[in-house]
């Protein structure tokens, strides 16, 4: 040492040299001789998973609200809260837009009439400016506040404005918000809309500990303070009415919690009730063959026993949502005549009815389901999958379902034989090399195959100059992707015809039921409910294409001519193009094969005979086949050619593709 004034420790023993000498920082030495003191490396400290769900506001409160004993379930008033976080991004405010539309349809109020949004200081918000201060927002959140004793309530604007109050000063910021009631079920909701910024223009950004937690228990606490909490005789009540229910239930919680690995529960209770609950509920479990009995004193519980109880309630759900339908009707529907039309089963065939009604099967996650009257003579309900990719199918429309099979596409195989050939690269340049018969049209429909896929799931990457990388398990990420796309879209949709079989039977159209005439395979009717109806019409169809001069009889048979179809059809776009021209003010242009087909798309327009893509030229408009592709192309610029099956459209900003024919 320079001086008797200056000191330098040295960590480590005395006059060692290596890793714990001179040779390392002093710093290094303490963060060293810190890990040593608490074990080292042989015992390395614990690390928590790092979930997220801390992040945001209102962490600290949630963590502390989600504390509740296991008891309070049975005395506290339960409200069920749904959340979901949206992104406006692209297409998201779209979505946002017609989620308002929603939550404001007709029929939601008691007296039967729309949905009205309302906020903290108004009854009545215009939706069109409250959308208009979310412009620009990053996301919002949508809930759903869903009280068990809803039905105490005359009005959930005071509850709705209150819960709203208390979030405020658990996240410490002011919320921008929206909400509509809805009565049309059993159970009063709110949807309640929240903008993603906070009171100083900043995104919001709320933990999941309080949009999974905190925000119930708010609701909870303000429930209890406006009804009180449950009497014991209102829990007995409860149970007893649970014992015989065939769907999960909060005696079937306790018991499983109670259980632990073994799926073994005791006989033993609290109390001569408690007693009665149990062994009420194993014996009805036992008639479902859901539990048996061990000796005296131990029950067994079926390792299934929450998803087939589950599976159960929602089956009951179904069928008295299919009896609500036709009793709204006055129409008693027989449990014979109730299907539930099941894609995911093997082998299952498609199905073409007539819809009877479309709703939410699923508020949050905005799910539909479809009740069908269909040929078989049967009801079905089905499950639709998302909104946004579901056609819009008014009551009485005809349609096609077709299951969807998740399975890997031809295109998929052949992107992976490509990039095999190319050292796990894929462009169009190499597919045509890989192949030369293949046409640019056909090549760049892997493209987008392999986008769709990328926005999705994140399973291919993209390099600016076009090239995509495609891993070696390619393949397995395509069926991947299939099944994500069959939880969103487990049944395709195809309008067969827009209006009623009624009104289609005398026609001057190509129509649905000319279809069926002179399809190879005969429609299979069975003569009861629909069935019936449509083999009298296919009936009076038949004559009525005789006395047009549209069909011709052999013998017994009637046979339609050949080109009486497009005749058909283009008598009715000729008359719906009469109507449009005056709307639009300008001529109708007949496209002709090989013209280029460019302007702007206006939009769809149904017709008997196909839905078709009204084109909005500088001096005129046409009508063409209707494609999907299209439907994120309205009131923009789109270009292609016409062809003998439609229009090889240009979607893009690029001038050379890609095209989809």
């Amino acid at each position: 040492m320079a001086s008797d004034d200056e000191l330098e420790p040295r960590l480590g023993r005395m006059r060692a040299k290596g890793k714990g000498g001179h040779g390392r920082k002093f710093m290094h030495r303490v963060l060293a001789a810190a890990n040593l003191a608490r074990g080292g490396a042989a015992r390395p400290a614990a690390r928590s998973k790092f979930t997220g769900a801390r992040i945001g506001r209102g962490a600290g409160t949630g963590r502390v609200l989600s504390a509740r004993d296991r008891y309070a379930a049975f005395r506290n008033r339960r409200v069920i809260v749904k959340a979901r976080t949206v992104s406006l991004r692209g297409p998201g405010f779209d979505g946002a837009k017609a989620h308002l539309r929603y939550v404001e349809r007709d029929g939601t109020q008691r007296d039967g009439e729309r949905g009205r949004l309302y906020g903290a200081e108004s009854d009545v918000v215009d939706r069109a400016n409250w959308l208009e201060r979310s412009r620009g927002d990053r996301h919002q959140f949508r809930f759903i506040v869903s009280p068990e004793d809803g039905l105490e309530y005359d009005d959930l604007k005071s509850l709705t404005r209150r819960l709203i109050t208390r979030a405020e000063e658990d996240l410490g910021t002011r919320l921008d918000w929206v909400a509509v009631d809805h009565f049309n079920t059993g159970h009063p909701h709110t949807h309640i809309i929240v903008r993603g910024k906070d009171d100083r223009g900043k995104d919001l950004i709320i933990a999941r500990d309080y949009i999974g937690h905190g925000l119930r228990e708010r609701a909870c606490e303000l429930v209890d303070l406006d009804l009180g909490p449950k009497t014991d005789h209102a829990i007995e009540q409860r149970l007893r009415a649970e014992v015989e229910q065939e769907r999960f239930t909060s005696i079937d919680r306790a018991l499983l919690r109670e259980s632990g690995d073994d799926i073994l529960v005791s006989t033993k209770a609290r109390g001569a009730f408690d007693q009665t609950i149990r062994m009420g509920r194993l014996r009805k479990l036992e008639r479902l063959g859901l539990a048996s009995q061990l000796g005296a004193a131990h029950w067994k519980l079926a390792s299934d026993l929450e998803p087939v109880l589950r599976k159960m309630g929602e089956r009951g759900d179904i069928i008295r949502t299919m009896q609500r339908a036709y009793s709204e009707r006055g129409v008693a529907l027989a449990v014979a005549d109730q299907a539930i039309y099941d894609p995911s089963v093997p082998g299952t065939a498609s199905l073409v009815g007539r819809i009877v009604e479309r709703g939410l099967s699923d508020e949050h996650a905005d799910r539909h389901y479809l009740i069908v009257e269909a040929t078989d003579g049967r009801s079905h309900y089905v499950e639709a999958g998302k909104d946004e990719r579901l056609p819009s199918c008014p009551p009485g429309a005809i349609v096609r379902i077709v299951p969807v099979e998740p399975t890997v596409r031809d295109a998929d195989r052949t992107v992976a034989d490509v990039a095999a050939a190319n050292g796990g690269r894929y462009t169009v340049d190499a597919h045509l090399r890989f192949d030369p018969s293949a046409s640019q049209e056909f090549a760049e429909a892997h493209v987008r195959r392999l986008e769709a896929m990328r926005r999705m799931s994140g399973g291919t990457q993209r390099e600016p100059d076009g090239t995509w990388h495609i891993a070696s398990d390619h393949l397995e990420r395509a069926a991947a992707y299939e099944v994500a796309r069959a939880r969103d879209q487990p049944v395709t949709v195809e309008i067969l015809s827009p209006e009623p079989i009624e009104r289609i039977v005398e026609a001057r159209a190509a129509t649905w039921l000319d279809r069926e005439l002179v399809a190879d395979t005969q429609l299979p009717l069975r003569e009861a409910g629909f069935g019936k109806e449509t083999s009298g019409a296919l009936a009076i169809r038949r004559q009525w294409l005789l006395d047009g001069g549209f069909a011709v009889r052999q013998g017994e048979r009637v046979i339609v001519r050949n080109g009486a179809l497009d005749e058909l059809c283009q008598l009715e776009i000729r008359s719906r193009a009469d109507v449009l021209a005056r709307e639009i003010g300008k001529p109708f242009a007949e496209p002709r094969h090989g013209e280029r087909i460019e302007g702007r798309l206006v939009g769809p327009v149904d017709l008997l005979s196909g839905r078709h893509a009204l084109v909005e030229r500088s001096r005129d408009f046409v009508l063409v086949p209707w494609r999907p592709v299209l439907e994120r192309q309205v009131g923009k610029p789109v270009a292609g050619i016409m062809r003998d099956q439609g229009v090889s459209w240009q979607i893009g900003r690029q001038r050379s593709g890609p095209s989809v024919s």
